[in-house]
């Protein structure tokens, strides 16, 4: 089943590589939608994929890479909108 996830990540997840980290597993895993920088500090996503797929790529993501610290993740579901890939948007 698919499912479509915005997730707002709080922390130190920026300078650390965390968009790319996250992209790099997210293609991995088959995973689609994108990622972005938010002013502020934080992080923000859409995530479209397999039930499964995405639930893992969240759990990566609540550790990040080596450098970040995630301290907060709020998540919704939305409705699919079939992207094509995964991207980091600016």
């Amino acid at each position: 089943m698919t499912i479509c996830v915005r997730v707002r990540v709080s922390g130190r997840v920026q300078g650390v590589g965390y968009r790319y980290y996250t992209t790099t597993h997210a293609r991995a895993l088959g995973v689609k939608g994108w990622i972005r920088n938010l002013p502020g500090g934080g992080v923000e996503a859409v995530l479209e994929g397999e039930r499964k797929s995405v639930g893992e790529l969240l759990g990566l993501m609540k550790s990040g890479p080596s450098g970040a610290m995630v301290s907060g993740m709020e998540i919704a579901e939305l409705e699919c909108k079939g992207y094509d890939d995964f991207r980091i948007i600016y």
